[in-house]
């Protein structure tokens, strides 16, 4: 009896949260990824790289893995970071990098490069 009270509280709680604030709508997880902004400088790619790979296995940039080529700083930098990021749980923080970091939800894998 007990549960079925609850049941109904929630469901009338939900229906004024929904009058009070507009639509309630459920949002459902997207999967993110962190990338560098182009418009970043070298030095500062260069600093994410050395702090990501400090924190996360980077081998998957080293020469013949999977994500070396391009051979380019913005290229492994995006890597590194979202190697960092994901790691970390993708919190919006963890792609800051002082403000050298992209959140997108378009999965920027490519060849045979997975960005995980």
């Amino acid at each position: 009896m007990a549960e079925g009270k609850l049941s109904a509280s929630l469901f009338f709680f939900l229906l004024l949260l929904s009058f009070s604030v507009g639509t309630l709508r459920l949002v459902h997880a997207q999967k993110t990824w962190c990338v560098a902004k182009p418009s970043s400088s070298q030095a500062t790619l260069l600093e994410n790289i050395n702090f990501s790979c400090s924190q996360v296995d980077c081998a998957i940039l080293q020469k013949g893995g999977a994500c070396y080529t391009p051979d380019n700083v913005i290229n492994h930098a995006s890597i590194a970071m979202n190697l960092y990021y994901q790691s970390k749980g993708r919190n919006n923080w963890n792609c800051q990098f002082k403000n050298s970091g992209l959140i997108t939800v378009s999965d920027p894998s490519y060849g045979g490069c997975p960005y995980l």
